[in-house]
């Protein structure tokens, strides 16, 4: 399973990555976490299971979400309290709950 991360540049949310990882090796969760910036999201679509975009991204969330839903991939924004505070579990589990 593999969850990508979208953000303006893909940098913010490298950090956010490594938490969401942290989380799931102490959860024994088999998952594949990586930050990407928005240019390279059509990309990913082709092999992401589920796309969270960073809050700094909203202006873009319809236009990004007609193409992941014509890729048949969910789509949604991370939470930004969570975001700003680099909340790894809580991101993880925001998607896990999305994929279930």
């Amino acid at each position: 399973m593999k969850i990508t991360l979208v953000c303006a540049l893909g940098m913010s949310t490298s950090m956010l990555v490594d938490r969401m990882e942290k989380v799931a090796e102490e959860k024994a969760i088999n998952i594949q976490i990586e930050a990407h910036s928005v240019d390279e999201m059509e990309k990913q679509l082709a092999t992401s299971d589920l796309i969270l975009l960073g809050p700094q991204i909203r202006y873009k969330q319809k236009e990004l979400a007609e193409k992941a839903a014509e890729a048949n991939v969910p789509i949604a924004m991370i939470n930004m309290k969570a975001y700003g505070t680099l909340n790894g579990e809580e991101i993880l589990e925001q998607a896990l709950e999305i994929l279930r």
